[in-house]
């Protein structure tokens, strides 16, 4: 399962800096002046992928926006600033990206984080129902196995749900696993003795903690998660705009489980989701794996829905 989900360390982005990559890319942050909203700004604004970028906080935008206007790629950067400005921040926009909400501290869980960022999410995605409803929408906000049942809940409330165009945003289990594949080996495709994946699934698993431990209060993996959100936006507009075989992994509507949302490779497409990969071949490891993880899985879906349920 590891090897079939690798693939060349940062190929998107090493595309998305290229001189002759094209395109009009019109995307919005949410969450723009934070801790992962600001590098992800930055590796957004230093990609020729992009056109516009637009801004989005209830602090310190109008600064992000005008440092990142400083640099010299084509991109127009604009800040927007507090929830009667958001309406402007999403108009037109191909794609939005959600990185929104508090970050972990030490001895939290995502789950901890449920009940300040399902608020933040639930209203900045009805704000995308209402005024860029065909836009890509891509949730960063954890936790995310509950974050993006709340973003399709909110799209149907407002009649404008479209399963293929909402993503979770995991692709830095995907980055985290090819980093630390290679620090023990040097190829894509490798086999590890019982023991040793064991510790390096539980190290993958874990990496969120391992950098909230390391930072010391101070912060999440805000870097790693930029990097990996902009790696998956990439991917996203280089098959919007036409091209072939851009194959990502994200959380979405799924048929693959007995769950209605799962993460599996993506073929990508200039609508979104152009087909579901599924799960691939696993092994019983990776089988009953998968098997323990469905019941907690199931309960944070349905902890999101009945959130948009109940809302006000």
């Amino acid at each position: 399962m590891l090897s079939a989900l690798a693939r060349p360390a940062g190929a998107a982005l090493r595309r998305s800096f290229s001189t002759s990559a094209q395109n009009n890319a019109k995307v919005a942050v949410l969450g723009a002046s934070g801790g992962i909203g600001q590098p992800l700004s930055l590796l957004l604004k230093n990609s020729p992928l992009v056109s516009r970028l637009t801004l989005y906080d209830i602090a310190h935008t109008p600064g992000v926006a005008a440092d990142l206007s400083h640099i010299e790629t084509r991109a127009t950067v604009k800040g927007y600033l507090g929830p009667e400005q958001l309406p402007d921040c999403l108009k037109g926009c191909d794609v939005v990206v959600i990185p929104a909400g508090v970050p972990r501290k030490p001895g939290m869980t995502r789950d901890d984080l449920f009940n300040t960022n399902a608020t933040i999410v639930a209203t900045l995605t009805a704000a995308c129902a209402q005024h860029c409803p065909e836009a890509m929408i891509c949730i960063i906000s954890n936790p995310v196995n509950s974050t993006i049942p709340i973003t399709a809940e909110v799209f149907k409330k407002h009649g404008v749900y479209n399963p293929n165009k909402i993503f979770g945003v995991t692709t830095l289990d995907i980055v985290r696993a090819n980093a630390f594949v290679a620090e023990l080996k040097c190829t894509p495709k490798v086999e590890f003795p019982q023991d040793q994946l064991t510790t390096l699934i539980g190290r993958i698993q874990e990496a969120g903690t391992e950098v909230v431990k390391a930072k010391a209060g101070a912060g999440s993996a805000t870097l790693s998660m930029a990097y990996a959100g902009a790696r998956f936006v990439f991917s996203l507009v280089d098959a919007m705009n036409g091209k072939e075989g851009v194959v990502e992994c994200s959380f979405v509507k799924s048929q693959e489980t007995d769950c209605p949302y799962f993460s599996t490779p993506l073929l990508l497409g200039k609508k979104g989701i152009e087909k579901n990969l599924g799960i691939g071949k696993v092994s019983p490891f990776e089988e009953k794996m998968i098997a323990e993880a469905i019941p907690e899985l199931k309960a944070s879906i349905k902890k999101g829905e009945e959130f948009v349920k109940n809302m006000k």
